[in-house]
């Protein structure tokens, strides 16, 4: 309950850098992270964690050959995250600063990032900002994965981001509905 109340008080702060109200559901996270080639990954970044819903899944997954980090803007969030998931680690800094955080941990590429930012609550200057740093760390065939709730698909922040992902990547997928989420939510599953 504790961190249901920590990102809705952050929402409320916030809107256009918290987009969530609830944290994800357990529905939507296995949906994502499902999407991952498990087998050829060695390294994983998670944008915006918030209070770990998505983390907690991903470490489960994520095996001993495997280097995993999230990247978190929001330092409210970082004691809960540090409280509830000692083992992950986080980078309290933008993702515009992602190829910076990746050369001082002496990772190249990441194969994959799974995303919890409010993509569609950023203008677009900052939209492209994000992409343009998640691209120089992607190598070919990398693999983005992020949400947006069905309410706002309609919206011209989700219409500009969804053109700016069949843009930037040679593949995007669209997911069914993942009613069981609060609000309910899609995801695209992009490979570069």
């Amino acid at each position: 309950m504790v961190k249901a109340r920590t990102i809705f008080r952050e929402f409320l702060k916030s809107p256009n850098k918290v987009g969530a109200v609830a944290p994800s559901s357990r529905y939507l996270a296995n949906a994502m992270l499902d999407e991952l080639d498990w087998d050829t990954l060695t390294n994983v970044v998670e944008y915006g964690p918030g209070t770990g819903a998505i983390s907690k899944h991903l470490l489960q997954r994520v095996g001993s050959h495997q280097r995993f980090f999230a990247v978190e803007l929001n330092d409210q969030f970082i004691p809960v995250l540090n409280r509830k998931l000692p083992e992950l680690q986080v980078f309290n800094e933008s993702v515009g600063d992602i190829r910076s955080i990746c050369d001082r941990e002496q990772v190249e590429w990441v194969d994959a990032i799974i995303s919890g930012l409010p993509w569609t609550a950023f203008p677009e200057a900052l939209q492209k900002e994000l992409m343009d740093a998640t691209l120089s760390v992607l190598p070919e065939g990398g693999q983005f994965v992020t949400f947006a709730y069905v309410h706002g698909l309609r919206l011209s922040n989700a219409r500009r981001f969804r053109k700016r992902l069949q843009e930037a990547f040679s593949q995007v997928q669209i997911s069914p509905v993942i009613w069981r989420n609060i609000p309910p939510a899609i995801f695209y599953s992009c490979r570069k």
